[in-house]
């Protein structure tokens, strides 16, 4: 199961921090973070590999997104600064469990329910 949480409303240039915490079947490969805008598909954020703690970025995050872990607690964390309205969406958390990386999202098994991040302008 995975538990996502931290979204929020904020204004433009405001932080957030995310959590998706693992539980129960807890061996993944690589956790990634997906949002959906309305009208929109989902789209790859970012994802970290387990084992490695190897981290990967869309383009429009690299710099103001950054993804880590807690080992002990098998959680994911996507701390989030200098927010755009652009980044408004519901983003999920989910797992891979093969050994290669993939931004696709029909390629992660596991879903979190998903928080709703709203960025004012």
């Amino acid at each position: 199961q995975l538990q996502a949480s931290g979204g929020g409303l904020v204004q433009a240039g405001d932080s957030l921090r995310l959590s998706c915490a693992a539980s129960g079947r807890t061996f993944f490969n690589y956790l990634g973070w997906f949002r959906q805008a309305p009208g929109k598909e989902r789209e790859f954020v970012a994802a970290i590999r387990w084992s490695s703690g190897d981290t990967y970025y869309v383009d429009s995050v690299k710099g103001r997104f950054t993804i880590s872990r807690d080992n002990a607690k098998t959680t994911v964390y996507l701390q989030m600064n200098s927010l755009k309205p652009e980044d408004t969406a519901v983003y999920y958390c989910a797992t891979r469990y093969a050994m290669a990386y993939s931004t696709g999202a029909r390629d992660y098994s596991r879903w979190g329910q998903g928080t709703q991040v709203t960025v004012s302008s």
